[in-house]
């Protein structure tokens, strides 16, 4: 029997009941100005969130549903895998910073401030340090080990350009995670573990995805895996094999080397080569193929410059070539500082040039090739590597692109974008090390402990769900993280059976444990149903004109099909929603 209180839409309510009336979900009929990508658009227009400043947004209670439903996949997957969850300081010492280096190598991005007492603080974008000054201060003994946490916390990341909404925040929510293990081999057994989980939390919540090698970047570590929701917004660039699977994020991706059948040499020629400087126009101008032309490319890396020779069809990873240096900041040099060097800039060639000299393999095979003559206007061709250039070493510098050859299968590799939504490191000893984070093993000997780390991006996810999941109307929610389960739309308020029979189904689904929003908005028909598809809740029933025939519409979101139900098998299909 329901219990009937006045309300300004029906005449009467139950306050336990889910109104669409009394509930906080403020739609909007236009696109915002400033959304460019599905998940902006749709979760703005929809009423999930709401922009406070660039990259911070406010979660409304549909977003927060959401939210707490993808903490709870998580949250199961991470408990099914033996970690433990704990929640740390967002406020972090600038003294742990210090300790590893990062207060000054993570830059612009990690918030400072200070205290009262003029004393360092940053609000962490991840949790390293905190970690393993919790567990230095607490693990004496190899029988205190192994440790595996985490945590669902807010996380804060001082983005240059803040875009695409809860894509790239400065303020977003993260799960972030740290094993602890006496030995490599024991720490590499983890980071399977956590690899098996975070497949099942990706499969859980219906997403498309790859898991692909990726650089370690600012985190560091011995090696570490990118898991991407394949969309055309996304900021990753992603080439896979489809024969073999490997797959790995450009800035990381290794590819096969053709080698190329051997040349007689050719005299060493210099050529006038006026006003022509890019690569195409040399090899049009010395009618070469645009692989025959080496670019020899000036970067700065920290404080020093050093030159990239490489084919022409090929670009520079500037990620490879950071890491081959060992460099905080890598980036081509100026035009001024070219000119300071000495050097003629779309002219710069390794021959004679005082500079440290890093080529990629794709020249290691190259015969009778075109190089700058460092003299404007003049290029050399014909130059051949043991004749005329002594490179000793030969190094991987060179971005992956579709077609190349898979490094494993050699099967032409594939290319996507993607966006990044977890993120799993072997991180060895980098941070053990660094803070005195020991453990004595049986022999009585004092080792550091071996440490990974594991991150997903919580509110991310969201974002990669809808931008998988949409059409033109709106937000098609997967079940497991929708809002509601159902969606029940009374078309006429002011018709008492029809109201009724909405707050009878209303009631049989909560009586079966099924999430339930109830639209009793005195308002048309068509903004009820624009607002059903924009909010995305999987499963809709619609009390209309067919209740004179003594049915309710019932429709999946993700179809157009609408199938007409008898009210007396309105309970059997609520049963059957239930099993979903």
């Amino acid at each position: 029997m329901l219990k009937l209180y006045h309300t300004k839409s029906l005449g009467f309510y139950d306050g336990g009941l889910m109104l669409a009336s009394r509930y906080f979900m403020p739609t909007l009929k236009e696109n915002p100005s400033e959304a460019q990508v599905p998940s902006h658009i749709y979760l703005i227009r929809a009423g999930f969130i709401r922009s406070l400043a660039a990259g911070i947004y406010e979660y409304l209670p549909l977003g927060l549903k959401v939210l707490k439903k993808i903490e709870n996949v998580i949250r199961n997957r991470m408990d099914e895998a033996g970690a433990l969850e704990l929640l740390l300081p967002i406020l972090t010492p600038a003294e742990l910073w210090k300790e590893t280096g990062r207060w000054d190598v993570y830059g612009k991005e990690l918030f400072r401030l200070k205290d009262r007492k003029d004393a360092d603080f940053a609000l962490g974008p991840t949790h390293e340090e905190t970690i393993t000054d919790l567990v230095r201060k607490n693990v004496r003994s190899y029988k205190d080990l192994p440790l595996n946490f985490y945590q669902i916390q807010t996380k804060f990341r001082d983005e240059a350009r803040p875009r695409y909404g809860l894509i790239r925040g400065r303020e977003f929510i993260m799960k972030d995670g740290y094993s602890f293990d006496v030995s490599e081999e024991d720490a590499i057994k983890t980071y399977e573990v956590m690899k098996q989980a975070y497949h099942k939390i990706f499969q859980d919540l219906k997403l498309d995805y790859l898991m692909v090698e990726a650089d370690v970047g600012a985190i560091g570590g011995k090696f570490s895996h990118e898991f991407v929701v394949k969309v055309p917004s996304g900021e990753a660039h992603i080439v896979y094999c489809e024969k073999c699977g490997y797959a790995a994020n450009v800035e990381a991706a290794k590819f096969h080397h053709h080698k190329l059948p051997p040349e007689e040499a050719l005299p060493l020629e210099k050529v006038y080569t006026p006003n022509v400087s890019s690569v195409e126009e040399v090899a049009n101008f010395l009618k070469v193929q645009p692989q025959k032309v080496v670019k020899t490319l000036v970067y700065k890396a920290d404080d020093k410059f050093v030159a990239v020779l490489i084919r022409g069809d090929r670009e520079v990873n500037e990620t490879k070539l950071a890491n081959l240096l060992k460099a905080l900041d890598v980036r081509p040099a100026t035009s001024e500082e070219l000119q300071n060097l000495g050097l003629v800039e779309g002219f710069i060639g390794p021959i004679g040039l005082n500079l440290p000299i890093y080529a990629d393999y794709s020249i290691h095979e190259l015969y009778n090739f075109v190089v700058g003559a460092n003299e404007k206007d003049y290029h050399y061709k014909n130059v051949n590597l043991q004749r005329d250039l002594k490179v000793e070493h030969f190094y991987d510098l060179a971005t992956a692109k579709e077609g190349d050859p898979c490094p494993v299968c050699k099967e032409p590799l594939k290319e996507t974008t993607g966006l990044e939504v977890g993120h799993i490191f072997l991180l060895g000893t980098k941070y053990s090390s660094a803070m005195k984070a020991y453990f004595t093993d049986k022999d009585g000997k004092e080792k550091p402990i071996v440490m990974g780390c594991y991150g997903i991006g919580v509110s991310r996810l969201m974002a990669a769900i809808v931008e998988q999941y949409h059409d033109d109307k709106g937000i098609i929610w997967p079940d497991i993280v929708a809002p509601f389960d159902l969606h029940i739309l009374i078309l006429n308020v002011k018709d008492e059976n029809s109201v009724k029979v909405g707050f009878d189904i209303y009631e049989k689904a909560k009586s079966l444990g099924i999430d339930v929003l109830l639209d009793d908005r005195d308002m048309s028909a068509g903004a009820k149903f624009k607002d059903a598809d924009l909010v995305g809740i999987p499963n809709r029933i619609v009390i209309g004109k067919s209740l004179n025939e003594g049915k309710v519409e019932y429709q999946r979101r993700e179809s157009q099909d609408k199938t007409l139900v008898e009210l007396e098998k309105v309970e059997e299909l609520l049963k059957s929603l239930v099993k979903r």
